[in-house]
C-alpha cells in the first residue's frame, strides 16, 4: 500500500537520521546493502547514491514488506554498533531521535525502549524539543495588503501579460509566508514547472493557471504525471484562478494523486481574512487525505 503523505515524510527524516548508521556499499560485513539482504528486502536497494537509496528501501519495506520494517531497522542498529565501534559509537540521542520518529510510521519497537540497552549508549538522552506552537505564520500585514491589491490588478491586465505576472505574484505571496519559494524552472528537456515552495518537510511542486474558462481534469493529470515521475513524497498544488471544472475534478479524484487545488477566490478569502497561508494549504492537504476530495474551498474549511 502506498505511504500517504505524514509516512513519506517520516521515511524522508529517518532516511536522514539512518544515513550515517552504515556505508553504503564497500564492506563485507555491515552495509544497508547486507542489512536489507539478511531480513528478505535485498531486492529494495539500488545502487547508487546511499540517500536515494536508502529512502527507497525504507520506502519499499513499508509499501510491499511492512512486517519486514521493525526487522530492517533493528539490523540496521545491530550493524551500525559494530560498524561505528568505538570509534564513533552509537550515541543515546540518535536511538531517541530514532524512536521518536518511528511512530510516524506506525511502529514502537521494544528493544530499542528498552532502559538496559538505552544505558549501554554513549552520551546523553536527547533533549526534548518542545512541539512549536499551532499558529499560523506572522506575515507583514501591510504586505499582505499590497499583495491583495496586486491580485486585484491582475484582473485588467491583458492574457498574454497575466500568466507571468500570476506567477510573480504567487512567488511573492509564498515569500511573505516564508515559504522559500522558487521561480518558475525546467528540471528536464521539455518539462516546465511554474515553481516550487517548502512547507515544514514537504516540498510543492507549483502549476498556475489564469484562463477565461475553467481548468479540466487534463490539466490536473500532467500535474499528478510529473508528481508520479518523482519520489513518493512529492506534493503539488494546482492554483486556477478561475477554478476547475466540476466534472474534470470528480473524475480527477477518483485515482491517485498527492496534489490539492486552489483557486482565486481562495486567494482573495486568504487575503482579506488575514488567513495564514501555511495553515491554509495544511488544512487542505489533510482534508484531501481524510477525504479523498483534492479541492476544498477556504471559506468551508475557514468558516
Amino acid at each position: 500500500m502506498k505511504l500517504n503523505l505524514k509516512e513519506a515524510s517520516t521515511v524522508a527524516s529517518l532516511a536522514q537520521l539512518l544515513y550515517e548508521f552504515l556505508p553504503g556499499s564497500g564492506n563485507n560485513a555491515t552495509a544497508f546493502p547486507l542489512a536489507a539482504q539478511k531480513v528478505g528486502v535485498g531486492e529494495f536497494w539500488q545502487p547508487g547514491s546511499k540517500l536515494p537509496a536508502l529512502t527507497r528501501l525504507l520506502t519499499l519495506t513499508l509499501e510491499h514488506h511492512r512486517n519486514l520494517f521493525c526487522p530492517l531497522i533493528l539490523e540496521i542498529v545491530t550493524q551500525s554498533m559494530t560498524w561505528r565501534g568505538r570509534r564513533e559509537p552509537l550515541t543515546r540521542a540518535e536511538i531517541d531521535q530514532l524512536n521518536t520518529l518511528l511512530p510516524g510510521v506506525g511502529f514502537k519497537i521494544p528493544d530499542l525502549l528498552d532502559p538496559a540497552f538505552l544505558a549501554t549508549l554513549t552520551g546523553s538522552p536527547a533533549t526534548p524539543t518542545p512541539p512549536p506552537p499551532d499558529q499560523p505564520h506572522a506575515a507583514d500585514p501591510a504586505k499582505l495588503a499590497e499583495l491583495a491589491g496586486q491580485l486585484r490588478d491582475l484582473a485588467a491586465l491583458q492574457p498574454q501579460e497575466r500568466g507571468y505576472a500570476f506567477e510573480k505574484f504567487l512567488h511573492a505571496l509564498f515569500d511573505a509566508y516564508g515559504l522559500m519559494p522558487r521561480a518558475s524552472f525546467k528540471p528536464r528537456t521539455g518539462e516546465q514547472i511554474d515553481g516550487s515552495f517548502e512547507l515544514g518537510a514537504d516540498t510543492y511542486l507549483l502549476e498556475a493557471k489564469w484562463h477565461n474558462g475553467l481548468t479540466p481534469a487534463a490539466d490536473l493529470h500532467i500535474l499528478n504525471g510529473k508528481l508520479s515521475s518523482r519520489p513518493t513524497w512529492s506534493r503539488g498544488l494546482f492554483i486556477s484562478y478561475t477554478g476547475f471544472s466540476p466534472d474534470g475534478l470528480d473524475a480527477f479524484s477518483r485515482g491517485k494523486t498527492s496534489l490539492i487545488c486552489m483557486n482565486g477566490y481562495d486567494l482573495h478569502e486568504t487575503l482579506s481574512r488575514g488567513l495564514a497561508l501555511d495553515r491554509v494549504i495544511s488544512r487542505k492537504a489533510r482534508h484531501a487525505v481524510e477525504t479523498g476530495h483534492v479541492c476544498v474551498s477556504v471559506r468551508e474549511l475557514f468558516p
